[in-house]
């Protein structure tokens, strides 16, 4: 059963930066994909970032700003995000799927984490 204990959210102001952690466990990451979904109040679950061993890619309301990397040794997926706007406020969640590529749909994913809350203010 894999595991996923996402962390790192918080309060911050608007231009500020947080980073989120996503330790893995259950299975090692290696070969397959692992990515950051967001939920707003009201809104769909929606993409953020993925990361598998060739790369990452990032959805383009975030591009330029979020960069997804990971640290194999340890397991654990981060996502960086700078220059926080009021609209990334959301629950941000991070999943892992089976597959080598990084689908861009929550159905693809097949385990969740419990997600941590981010909030940025204005």
């Amino acid at each position: 059963q894999v595991q996923l204990a996402e962390s790192g959210g918080g309060l911050v102001q608007a231009g500020g930066s947080l980073r989120l952690s996503c330790a893995v466990s259950g299975q090692s990451f290696s070969n397959y994909a692992v990515g950051w979904f967001r939920r707003s109040p009201g809104k769909e679950r929606e993409f953020v970032a993925a990361i598998n061993r060739s790369g990452g890619t990032t959805s383009d309301s975030v591009k330029g700003r979020f960069t997804i990397s990971r640290d194999n040794a340890e397991n654990t997926i981060y996502l960086q995000m700078n220059s926080l706007k009021p609209e990334d406020t959301a629950v941000y969640y991070c999943a892992f799927t089976r597959t080598k590529y990084m689908p861009r749909v929550p159905g693809a994913y097949e385990f969740w984490g419990q997600g941590t809350q981010v909030t940025v203010s204005s």
